[in-house]
């Protein structure tokens, strides 16, 4: 990076702490009866967590699972600046309207609005030449669906809110003759890249258009409708750099308005998008922010987010903790995100406009990382909402004859492994979410079993995959994952009633066995003649883990832990190498790679493969040591400061396991329909359940040092297991755990039994 920039960027930044407010419950009396008001949860959610270190997180505007995202963009590319924001940075080139939360991929960054005015008009090369400010991490803020920041080389004081398909601006000027928005749709970053896009100017406050670009997503749609509260003076129009009358059409446009501005003069734009047509983005506007009263939607979009994050309420007095808890619950909620509009129309992954009829379509789909705790979670929070994403799921598959790896904005990225969309599928209609005929979600899971790509076929001919020449080979990874999720699939037969394809996915889910090596005692690559490669150490990083290495990747058999503890030498020698796990520190000499983060000896809580791995003592009936770990990962891998997120925040998964093992659970396998106990941390926790029923988790001595739990009732009765069903959660009632500083090695250690279906 250049002197240039590096002047502008204050390398002493400090952390400014997040300072909360919290409102005081205001009692009045009215007829002998004492009311309270709601506690404003969204005070306790700091947004700014996972924007610096390796989280990847933006702070800016958005409602729960909202197709808008809504966040300034620092106009720099690069791995830190992934999600258009990097905390360390102090320059902001506009705001635009869709942004990734915690991936590492590099896309969207679509509609890029920047205020300006005579003030300030240098340019500099690393964020291409657009304009940009500077600005102050004091003067910035930013709550639950609300951002707002002073542009100190302008004096602009900037503001936005959403709806779920409605982006508002509010841009407060000082006083100027040459005060301008520019709306850039040729602003690109990273991955991304505008290939077709078009601005109409319908009148002196409404512009329409469109931007389509490639890049993760191969071809993604933005239709917008712009409308501003104040008619501009003046207008310019680009063309790449070629000025045009009144529409333009290329791969980089953009608009110019020019305004007279007053001192301390608001304008608010609103932006309405549709992956459709511009016909959607007018009803997005239309349905869903008809007027300009600013605080309102503010108001709203705070209201949203309210009424989903008081689902949980936690007792505590660690503020730290309850913030943390509340934004992990935030950031569990920014995606999937939405893709249909008003009218049910989308970009469907087949490249055509589809309908959603009855539903409403979603997308962004990271099953590869959100299978695991995020999509569990949804089916005790917001079971609603993923009888909708289920039927989002087998949309993609009627559109494109498999179900999605990874799917954005209506295309399939084909990132990661698996097919993984099927443990989504299983579990909730093992659940009774039925929101689709379960033979099309049969269909669906064999289908995709069946695909003819990503070695699939490689995998049903030997039992395994082997290695190949490829680059991101990930032999041994995809052969764990295929056969968890041809457990789910037999597990979805069988509940059919289809016993020849029970049978043949049962004996696909035991695949895992051809990879384990009794020499080294690891999941070892195989080549296709049979025979495990020779060079092999369990610590390297090879391409035939994805993202992992055989340490971290041996643990991945959540449907078979009981075989997976006899192959390893008995319960003993399973403890031992678990000890093992979070004891061996990497070498000086490792390379270790970028999403190796949040290392407990070779355990790597920055990234998924690991995230089931802390519980798996009590399989051996020493639940005290999952504990003590997963305690240990909660106190310490997840902060209340900017560089909070040990890892890449991976739409939702790391926010989810926090949410989930904080109250006291997880699920090691995620279609299993349990949940192993781990350690509560609150003094109690009551989550409200969708038919009015709640389910309190209650600690006795709970406290830093009182991390084991002595004994736990359940409704009242002694425990004598260690997990809960969900279908215990889901009727409501009372888990009491009694804390204290020492392990109860006497507590029942019975676990249950992993390759059964708990309904």
């Amino acid at each position: 990076m250049s002197s240039e920039i590096n002047r502008l960027i204050d390398s002493s930044v400090k952390y400014y702490s997040y300072i909360i407010y919290i409102s005081i419950c205001l009692c009045a009396c009215q007829r002998n009866k004492k009311t309270v008001t709601p506690m404003p949860f969204t005070s306790f959610v700091n947004t700014f967590i996972g924007t610096d270190g390796p989280g990847n997180t933006y702070p800016g505007a958005t409602v729960p699972f909202g197709m808008v995202q809504l966040s300034p963009d620092i106009g720099i590319p690069g791995w830190d600046r992934i999600a258009g924001y990097y905390y360390q940075d102090s320059i902001i080139s506009g705001f635009s309207h869709m942004h990734l939360s915690g991936t590492g991929a590099g896309d969207l960054y679509d509609i890029l609005i920047m205020p300006v005015n005579s003030r300030f008009s240098k340019r500099i090369k690393e964020n291409n030449y657009k304009p940009f400010s500077v600005f102050s991490h004091a003067s910035e803020a930013a709550t639950p669906g609300y951002y707002t920041v002073q542009l100190k080389s302008y004096g602009i004081q900037a503001e936005m809110t959403a709806t779920a398909r409605t982006g508002i601006h509010r841009y407060t000027f000082p006083k100027d003759s040459a005060s301008q928005l520019h709306i850039d749709l040729g602003y690109a970053l990273n991955w991304d890249k505008a290939v077709d896009t078009y601005i109409k100017v319908v009148d002196d406050t409404t512009i329409e258009g469109y931007r389509i670009s490639t890049g993760w997503a191969k071809e993604q749609r933005v239709y917008f409708v712009i409308k501003i509260s104040k008619p501009f003076k003046k207008y310019t129009l680009y063309n790449d750099e070629t000025t045009v009358k009144t529409h333009a059409r290329g791969s980089n446009t953009k608009i110019v308005l020019t305004y007279e501005t007053g001192e301390q003069e608001p304008i608010l734009l609103k932006t309405g998008i549709s992956t459709a047509s511009i016909e959607g983005a007018y009803a997005s506007i239309n349905k869903e922010a008809p007027h300009n009263n600013f605080e309102q939607y503010k108001h709203e979009a705070d209201s949203l987010w309210n009424k989903q994050l008081q689902k949980v309420h936690i007792t505590t007095d660690d503020l730290d903790q309850k913030t943390i808890f509340y934004t992990m619950m935030y950031q569990s909620m920014l995606a999937p995100t939405l893709l249909s509009d008003h009218r049910g129309e989308y970009k469907g992954a087949n490249g055509r406009v589809m309908q959603a009829k009855g539903y409403e379509r979603y997308d962004t789909f990271s099953l590869w990382d959100t299978y695991r705790a995020a999509h569990p979670l949804y089916t005790l929070l917001h079971s609603d909402r993923v009888s909708d994403m289920v039927q989002s799921l087998v949309a993609h598959y009627q559109e494109t004859g498999t179900l999605p790896v990874w799917s954005m904005q209506g295309n399939e990225t084909n990132m990661m492994i698996g097919y993984h969309a099927v443990p989504v599928l299983v579990d909730a209609y093992l659940k009774g979410i039925e929101s689709v005929d379960a033979e099309l979600l049969l269909e669906a899971c064999i289908q995709s079993a069946g695909d003819t790509t990503r070695q699939i076929p490689a995998y049903r001919k030997l039992g395994y995959v082997p290695i190949s020449e490829e680059n991101e080979d990930w032999s041994v990874s995809k052969t764990l994952e295929y056969a968890y999720d041809d457990w789910c699939i037999a597990q979805l037969a069988k509940s059919l009633q289809r016993e020849n394809v029970y049978k043949t996915f049962t004996q696909r889910a035991e695949n895992w066995k051809q990879l384990f090596d009794s020499v080294s005692r690891f999941m070892r690559p195989k080549y296709e003649n049979g025979k495990f490669i020779e060079k092999f150490s369990p610590r390297e990083y090879t391409p035939y883990f994805c993202e992992s290495n055989a340490w971290q990747y041996f643990w991945s058999v959540p449907h078979d832990i009981e075989t997976l503890i006899q192959t390893t030498g008995g319960k003993e020698a399973f403890e031992a190498k678990l000890d093992s796990l979070f004891t061996l520190k990497p070498l000086p000499e490792d390379k270790l790679p970028i999403f190796s983060t949040g290392m407990i000896g070779q355990y790597v809580h920055g990234n998924e493969p690991s995230h089931h791995v802390g519980y798996l003592y009590n399989y051996v009936g020493k639940p005290w040591k999952t504990q003590r770990i997963i305690r240990k990962i909660l106190e310490n891998q997840y902060k209340n400061e900017p560089a909070g997120h040990c890892g890449n925040e991976d739409c939702g998964q790391m926010s989810s396991w926090y949410v989930l093992s904080s109250l006291g659970f997880y699920p090691v396998n995620p279609a299993q329909g349990i949940y192993a106990m781990g350690t509560p941390l609150f003094d109690e926790a009551i989550v409200q359940l969708s038919d009015e029923k709640t389910f309190t988790i209650k600690t006795i001595d709970n406290s830093k040092e009182n991390k084991y739990i002595q004994r736990m009732l359940l409704n009242g009765k002694e425990m004598d297991r260690l997990y809960l069903t969900h279908k215990e959660i889901m009727a409501g009632g009372e888990i009491i755990c009694y804390m204290g500083p020492e392990p109860n090695k006497d507590i029942p250690k019975k676990m249950a039994v992993s390759s059964r279906v708990y309904k």
